[in-house]
C-alpha cells in the first residue's frame, strides 16, 4: 500500500496516441481523454537511468512516444556524446505472456501494465548488461549485439549476474538456477522440494509488497558463495481470491498473510555456486521474524543480516560467518514508545568496516557513522534525510536528499564524513532535486522539477556543475504539454494547525474566478503512512484538468504522513482513522471560510489508503462534505497483510479494540452523504472484498450510495479507455449530486 497515492498517478503508466486531429502545436481544452493519451503531457520520463561502473556510459529506459508504456533500452556514450538505442524491445522480444509469477511481481513494483524493458543490470566490468524482456534474458554489448540467453516456457525470476560477472543467477519453479555466463548450461543448485509452498531465492510476499524488496539471492565479492532465502508458506492461511473480468471469473487459492495470522517461515542459506556446502545461517530462536536486508562484507568474509521484529519496534544487525551459519547481533535499532521501525535502503558498509546508517533515534531521519561499537552523527536539525546517494570515501564526502531548507522541497547535500558540520546544497532550489550516483560516487545523476517544469534528468559533477542533459525535457512548442501552458493555473501553498498545535502544510489550485461567485471544492487526500502529497514539484495534469472544469483543487498533509519527524508519525499508533480524519476536517472548515468557496459543495476523494479515508470522514462528520468519492478503499483491517497493518497497528489478537474502531463497517449507517464506490475488480492487493463488505454494511443499514466496479482491473485502476472513464464518472457522480460550479 505504500506505493499507492491516487489511481490517477498509477493509470498515467498506461497511455494511447492521440489523433491527428489532436497535434500537440493545437490549443485546445484539456480534458481527462488528453491527460492520459500519448504522449504523455509531462514529456520524456526516462526510467532505470544508470551509470556504467566503470563510469564511461549512461543508461536509460526511454518509452516510446505513441506508446508512452514501452520501453527500449537506450545509451549515452560520455567520450563521443552520442545516444543510441541498445535494445529494441519489439525487434528483440518474442511478444510472449509473462509467468503468474512474474506478473505478480511486477504488481508488486506498480509496473504491471508497463511493456518492453523494465529493469536491467549492467555486468560488474561495464561490458555489456542484461536484459529481461518477455519472459527470458538477454545479454547486450555496447556495440549494438543482443545475445539471447535463455529460451524456455517457464519465466525467469530476479535475474542477477555474479560479482565478477562470471555467472548468472536466476529462479525457476521455485529453484535457483546458475551458469556460466553465455554458457547455456545453467543448472538448479538448490533442492527440489517436496512441498510446493516451498521456494528459493525470492522474498515472500508481505517483503515485495510492504518492505521493498524483490530479490532474496545474494553473490558475496568474489563469487564463491551465495546467500539464498528459503521460504516456506505453510503456516501461511488459504484465502479465495476472485479476479472478474469481463468475459471470465477465475477463483485463486492463495496463501495469503492477513494481519493477525501466522505469517511464511523465512530462512537464510549460503551455498556455493554449484550448489554445495550449503549452511543455514543462525537468525536466532524466534523464528516469527522478517528478513529486511541482507549485504556481504566487501572482503565476502561476512554476511550482514538486518532482522526485525514482528512487531517492527526492533532492528536487529547481525553478522554471521557464511562458513558455519554463526551469528552476533552488532547493534539493534529499537523505535521510539508509540512509534515503529522505517525500513530504509540508507545504508552503506564502507571498507575500514564501518558503516553509514540512517535512524530516527533523535526523532527525525538523520545518517550516522557506526565505528568501532559506537554511533557518530552525521547530520542533524529538525528535518529528514530522504535517501543516501553515495559516499566518496577517497575524499570523505557523503552525499544525500533532505528536506533541510524546506518541508516541501527536497534537495542535494554533501557532509564530511569525518568532520561533519553543516551540509553543503549542492542543487538548485528553484526546484525539487533528487540525486543517485554510481558505487564510487564520482558522479551525481539529478532528477529534478517544479509546478511549471516537468521532471527533468541531468549528469553532474561531485560539486553539482551540470556536465550533459540526460532528458532536458524542456517545455518549449514541440513539448506535449505546450498548448497548455498558458491555461495552467497556479500552486498555492500554506498551513494550518492540528489540535495538539502540529504543523499541516496544504496544497491549493484555484480555477479561473469570477469576482463574487462561490466555486466547488476537489478535496484530494491520502492520508496514510509513508506518503507525502503535498509537495513543491511538477504534479499531475490530471489535477490541472479538474481545475479547469470550475473546480479547487484541495490536498492537506494531516499527522501520521512522512518526512516530518517521529512526533508527526506516531499519531496514528493503534489509531488509524482517528487523528487523519480529524486534520482533514481543520482542512474543510478553514475552507468554508474563504469568500470563494462554496461551503455547501466540498467533495472528498481518495483511493487505497484515501479512499479508506473518504469513508472515515463521512462517517465521523455527517454534513461536512458534500459528497465523498472512495476508490479501492480499505474498509476492515484485518483483510490487510500482517507486515503493513500491525506495523501501525498491533496484532489484533492483542489490540482487538484498536481494529474495531479504525474499521469502516460498523459505523456504516452514518454516512448520510453521496457515497461513490470505486474498486478494481481483480485488485489483489486491497482485494475487491474490502468493498463487497462496506457494500453490504450500507445496504444493510438502508443507505443509499453509487458503484462502480471494473472487471479486470487491479488495485492501479486505469488505462487509456478506462482511465477517462474513471474520472467522467467522478463528475458525473458530482454533477448529479449538485456538486458543480456556478454558472
Amino acid at each position: 500500500m505504500r506505493h499507492i497515492l491516487l489511481a490517477a498517478a498509477a493509470a498515467l503508466a498506461v497511455t494511447s496516441p492521440i489523433t491527428a486531429q489532436e497535434k500537440p502545436d493545437m490549443p485546445r481544452e484539456l480534458t481527462f481523454e488528453r491527460v492520459f493519451a500519448s504522449p504523455s503531457l509531462a514529456g520524456q520520463m526516462p526510467r532505470g537511468v544508470k551509470l556504467s561502473p566503470d563510469g564511461k556510459w549512461l543508461t536509460v529506459l526511454r518509452s516510446r512516444a505513441k506508446d508512452k508504456d514501452r520501453y527500449d533500452l537506450w545509451g549515452y556514450e560520455r567520450a563521443t556524446g552520442e545516444w543510441r538505442m541498445l535494445v529494441d524491445s519489439e525487434k528483440v522480444g518474442s511478444g510472449r505472456e509473462l509467468s503468474e509469477a512474474e506478473k505478480m511481481q511486477r504488481e508488486r513494483q506498480r509496473i504491471g501494465k508497463l511493456k518492453g524493458i523494465v529493469t536491467y543490470d549492467w555486468a560488474p566490468d561495464g561490458s555489456a548488461i542484461l536484459v529481461p524482456l518477455d519472459g527470458d534474458l538477454y545479454l547486450a554489448s555496447l556495440d549494438g549485439e543482443v545475445k539471447r540467453l535463455t529460451n524456455t516456457a517457464e519465466g525467469e525470476l530476479n535475474p542477477t549476474l555474479s560479482e565478477t560477472g562470471r555467472f548468472l543467477s536466476f529462479v525457476r519453479d521455485g529453484r535457483v538456477y546458475v551458469g556460466a555466463v553465455g554458457s547455456g548450461d545453467a543448472r538448479p543448485i538448490t533442492p527440489e522440494e517436496a512441498a510446493d509452498t516451498v521456494g528459493w531465492g525470492v522474498a515472500e510476499f508481505v517483503s515485495q509488497e510492504e518492505f521493498d524488496r524483490i530479490k532474496g539471492l545474494w553473490w558475496s565479492p568474489d563469487d564463491r558463495r551465495l546467500a539464498i532465502q528459503r521460504t516456506d508458506e505453510a503456516p501461511v492461511g488459504i484465502v479465495t481470491r476472485t479476479a472478474i473480468g469481463a468475459d471470465a471469473t477465475t477463483v485463486t487459492q492463495q496463501r495469503y498473510p492477513a494481519a493477525g495470522t501466522d505469517n511464511a517461515i523465512v530462512q537464510l542459506f549460503v551455498l556455493d555456486p554449484d550448489g554445495g556446502n550449503r549452511v543455514e545461517v543462525d537468525l536466532g530462536a524466534d523464528k516469527d521474524f522478517y528478513l529486511g536486508r541482507v549485504d556481504w562484507s566487501r572482503d565476502g568474509k561476512t554476511l550482514y543480516v538486518q532482522r526485525i521484529s514482528r512487531a517492527q519496534d526492533r532492528l536487529d544487525m547481525i553478522a554471521a560467518d557464511p562458513a558455519t551459519g554463526a551469528s552476533r547481533v552488532l547493534f539493534s535499532e529499537n523505535a521510539a514508545q508509540g512509534h515503529w521501525i522505517n525500513l530504509t535502503d540508507n545504508y552503506r558498509w564502507l571498507k575500514d568496516g564501518s558503516l553509514i546508517w540512517w535512524s530516527e533515534r533523535d526523532g527525525y531521519g538523520h545518517l550516522y557513522r557506526w565505528k568501532d561499537g559506537r554511533f557518530s552523527q552525521l547530520t542533524k536539525g529538525e528535518w529528514v534525510v530522504d535517501s543516501l546517494d553515495g559516499v566518496d570515501e577517497d575524499k570523505g564526502l557523503v552525499f544525500f536528499d533532505a528536506n533541510r531548507d524546506d518541508a516541501l522541497s527536497q534537495q542535494t547535500y554533501v557532509v564530511s564524513l569525518d568532520k561533519p558540520g553543516e551540509p553543503r546544497r549542492i542543487t538548485d532550489p528553484a526546484y525539487t532535486n533528487s540525486a543517485t550516483m554510481d558505487g564510487k560516487a564520482r558522479a551525481l545523476l539529478i532528477t529534478r522539477s517544479n509546478a511549471t517544469q516537468p521532471t527533468q534528468v541531468y549528469l553532474a559533477d561531485t560539486a553539482g556543475k551540470p556536465l550533459t542533459w540526460v532528458s532536458e525535457n524542456r517545455v518549449d512548442a514541440d513539448h506535449p504539454y505546450a498548448p497548455f501552458v498558458e491555461a495552467q493555473r497556479e500552486e498555492i501553498f500554506g498551513t494550518l494547525k492540528a489540535d495538539d498545535g502540529q504543523t499541516l502544510h496544504w496544497r491549493m489550485i484555484k480555477p479561473e474566478m469570477e469576482p463574487g461567485k462561490r466555486y466547488p471544492v476537489f478535496f484530494i487526500h491520502y492520508g496514510g503512512p509513508h506518503v507525502q502529497t503535498v509537495k513543491k514539484g511538477w504534479t499531475s495534469p490530471l489535477e490541472q484538468a479538474i481545475a479547469a472544469k470550475g473546480y479547487i483543487v484541495f490536498e492537506l498533509d494531516n499527522r501520521g504522513s512522512s518526512n516530518r519527524g517521529v512526533a508527526f508519525e506516531k499519531p496514528i499508533y493503534r489509531a488509524m482513522g482517528g487523528v487523519e480524519v480529524a486534520d482533514q476536517k481543520v482542512g474543510a472548515e478553514y475552507l468554508k471560510t474563504l469568500p470563494f468557496v462554496d461551503p455547501d459543495k466540498i467533495a472528498t476523494y481518495g483511493w487505497s489508503y484515501g479512499g479508506y479515508m473518504t469513508l472515515k470522514m463521512l462517517e465521523a462528520d455527517p454534513g461536512l462534505y458534500a459528497a465523498g468519492i472512495a476508490g479501492a478503499p480499505v474498509t476492515k483491517w484485518e483483510l490487510y497483510d500482517t507486515a503493513y497493518t500491525e506495523r501501525y497497528m498491533g496484532d489484533p489478537r492483542q489490540v482487538q479494540d484498536a481494529y474495531d474502531k479504525a474499521s469502516t463497517l460498523p459505523d456504516a449507517a452514518r454516512i448520510d452523504d453521496p457515497l461513490l464506490l470505486v474498486h478494481g475488480m481483480s485488485d489483489d492487493n486491497v482485494v475487491f472484498s474490502n468493498s463487497t463488505a462496506m457494500a453490504s454494511a450500507l445496504q444493510h443499514a438502508g443507505v443509499q450510495f453509487e458503484m462502480m466496479f471494473y472487471p479486470g482491473e487491479t488495485h492501479s485502476v486505469g488505462g487509456p479507455e478506462i482511465s477517462p472513464h474513471l474520472w467522467n464518472t467522478i463528475m458525473g457522480f458530482l454533477d448529479r449530486h449538485g456538486v458543480t460550479p456556478p454558472q
